[in-house]
């Protein structure tokens, strides 16, 4: 006698998907791509297709990138388009990313230019595991000899970026990019301190819905300091468990970025609408934390450099 193994389609409207990551696009025509196949089942490791999703939220750009293209890159890619005309703030764009999400697991990367490690979703799923109301971050790399905001200045560009992810297999291999990148300066502590922010963000849809998200009033160029702000809410909120994944992180890619790949700091004014928003100065968040992952011969440099 044969089972009947089909699912209905109100067997798959129940079955809620592990895990959503939501990614933040404006003028990344070169860069998604790559966010996107660094995402894909192709080169996380220990992920399906029907796993999770990934929701781009193009910001209305100017130069779009190519929707077909991306979206062959892996069936669980979704691309929403935000009006052109719209805030220049990615907050808004965040927003509807995150009223899309049907995982249980909600990971955010507000730049869309930051690449991931092969492991970096799996660890997530298996950290949130280990709590009711976990608070996920990861570290940031910058591609590159140097912290771009830094390298810029020495010549470092899109043309130099392309010419050194060639020196390695990281399309076979992900976690190379680690050997062609150093900490951001958010996370230039290292492995083992909590960082100034997280670019991926996960919690569950419960806490980010809590939190209300991103505050809507973060709404200079880049969004400002939102990103760190979420960071902060997340890892004060009320009964939660911080955790740091060890041995996966971002990599960003050079965009001409507001902050990280501008010549002229945007910093005064990031902080001034800071203090306007919050009433006094942003600061790292100092709250309990567990790091939860594995290290690799591959990360040897990086462990040197964590204080």
């Amino acid at each position: 006698m044969q089972t009947d193994t089909t699912r209905t389609s109100e067997d798959k409207v129940e079955m809620k998907l592990k895990l959503s990551v939501v990614v933040i696009s404006f003028n990344m025509a070169r860069e998604i791509p790559r966010t996107l196949l660094s995402l894909s089942p192709k080169m996380q490791n220990g992920m399906a297709a029907d796993d999770y999703e990934i929701i781009v939220v193009d910001n209305g750009s100017t130069r779009p990138f190519d929707d077909e293209a991306c979206k062959a890159i892996s069936p669980n890619i979704k691309i929403i388009h935000n009006d052109p005309c719209g805030s220049v703030s990615p907050v808004g764009a965040i927003k509807r990313g995150l009223e899309a999400c049907q995982g249980e697991l909600i990971g955010v990367l507000i730049d869309g230019a930051r690449m991931a490690s092969p492991g970096l979703l799996a660890t997530a799923l298996q950290a949130s595991q280990l709590s009711a109301r976990p608070v996920i971050g990861t570290l940031a790399f910058h591609l590159g000899p140097d912290v771009q905001m830094k390298s810029v200045h020495n010549g470092y560009d899109q043309h130099a970026e392309d010419a050194l992810l060639k020196t390695v297999p990281w399309e076979t291999d992900g976690y190379q990019l680690f050997n062609i990148s150093v900490f951001a300066g958010s996370s230039a502590t290292g492995w083992f301190k909590i960082p100034g922010e997280t670019n991926a963000l996960f919690m569950r849809a419960d806490l980010w819905s809590e939190l209300g998200g991103y505050d809507q009033g973060f709404q200079t160029v880049g969004g400002g300091l939102t990103n760190h702000d979420m960071w902060h809410r997340a890892c004060k909120s009320r009964n939660s468990d911080v955790f740091l994944l060890l041995g996966e992180a971002t990599f960003h890619q050079f965009h001409g970025g507001v902050a990280t790949n501008a010549k002229v700091s945007p910093s005064a004014d990031f902080h001034k609408e800071y203090r306007a928003l919050r009433g006094t100065d942003y600061s790292r968040p100092w709250a309990p934390f567990k790091i939860f992952g594995s290290i690799k011969p591959v990360h040897a440099d990086s462990l040197k450099a964590s204080k």
